[in-house]
């Protein structure tokens, strides 16, 4: 029971109060002769009671509702539910308090995208330490869950973050909802390599002074694809093995090993030393010189190849240039304006490589 005081009627008012309803308004005056408590009246008249839910009524529709919520669940395989990492100790959800910085962390760098991640996991050659994933629908996709039980197998944290937080780490760039926190891939020296032996004729691929990392990318996914036994980079001027070269690469730089050389020149002396044959590039146009100049339709491979690849813009140095044995050239299908005689060298090189390494499998 609640005493209010009307203004300017000096008379006392009692509400009762019902579950935060008002249940019924009185007053000692009358109504019927002051306008003032017959507009309160009307205000308060409103309100109307509800009755009070009791304990047992609030228990009964408790459990009513976990039921439902049980036959939903039993429609959910039991395959799905053990793949989603929902329950897992090592899946953590995004607090807001939390900050994800540590992903800046010495010595690591940030791998974005589906294939990068899970070859980056399953190759080896780099030392993971966590994996964020996107919060949301998007972590169910049977690509993302993949990437997750790669990490969980592997003991790699796996940590659910904001689209934000992953567009921030590889600064806006296309990471699919995975980013992987882990060591950075180096140049392979040639100390590490192994010892092949060569059912026919290696064909190597040297780039020289490469610096754009989408041409890197696609350069390797195409050595890759078409067999190259290779490849081998200079290391001045060359774009680094960074996570966009893997992103544009489709994750082949997990895989393949690019070898990287101080000196390109002294390395391709040591292999005309050995007998190897050393092939140059040109354009179509390519002015006089004394090395012969033949189209790559009609070249054949017939012991070890090296096949040089120049830089966006000026090609291959005169150094190189005046090392090779032969220079290629790819044939245009039309008459050229000017400005586009020429290919991108991602795109030059995969057609190289597709000529040259056919004619290998045809021999």
């Amino acid at each position: 029971m609640l005493l209010v005081c009307t203004r300017g009627l000096n008379k006392s008012v009692s509400v009762t109060v019902v579950g935060s309803q008002f249940a019924f308004y009185h007053s000692t005056e009358d109504s019927s002769t002051n306008p003032v408590v017959r507009r309160r009246r009307s205000v308060f008249s409103g309100f109307t009671h509800k009755p009070a839910v009791f304990d047992h009524e609030r228990s009964a529709a408790s459990k009513a509702r976990k039921q439902i919520q049980w036959k939903d669940d039993c429609r959910v395989s039991s395959e799905l539910r053990k793949l989603s990492l929902e329950d897992s100790a090592e899946w953590e959800r995004p607090v807001k308090h939390k900050s994800t910085q540590d992903y800046k962390a010495d010595n690591y760098e940030i791998v974005f995208g589906i294939a990068p991640c899970v070859l980056a996991l399953t190759e080896g050659r780099r030392k993971a330490r966590k994996l964020f994933v996107k919060d949301g629908e998007a972590a169910h996709r049977a690509s993302v869950l993949k990437v997750c039980e790669e990490a969980h197998q592997r003991g790699v944290h796996v940590q659910r973050v904001s689209k934000r937080d992953l567009d921030k780490m590889c600064a806006g760039r296309a990471h699919q909802g995975v980013c992987l926190q882990a060591s950075p891939l180096k140049y392979l020296t040639e100390d590490s390599a192994l010892k092949r032996n060569y059912k026919s004729p290696p064909l190597w691929l040297v780039l020289e002074e490469i610096q754009d990392p989408m041409n890197l990318g696609a350069i390797l996914r195409s050595a890759y694809f078409l067999g190259v036994d290779r490849v081998a980079s200079s290391l001045r001027s060359s774009c680094p093995l960074s996570p966009v070269v893997s992103k544009a690469s489709s994750g082949t730089m997990e895989v393949i090993g690019v070898y990287g050389y101080e000196n390109l020149e002294d390395m391709l002396k040591v292999k005309v030393a050995q007998g190897w044959h050393v092939v140059g590039t040109v354009g179509a146009e390519a002015h006089e010189c004394q090395i012969p100049v033949t189209q790559c339709s009609d070249f054949q491979i017939t012991k070890p190849t090296l096949l040089l690849m120049g830089g966006e813009g000026e090609g291959l140095s005169q150094k190189l240039l005046s090392l090779c044995q032969t220079l290629l050239t790819i044939p245009a299908g039309r008459k050229l304006f000017p400005g586009i005689e020429s290919l991108n060298v991602s795109v030059a090189t995969g057609i190289l490589l597709h000529s040259l390494l056919s004619s290998r499998s045809t021999r």
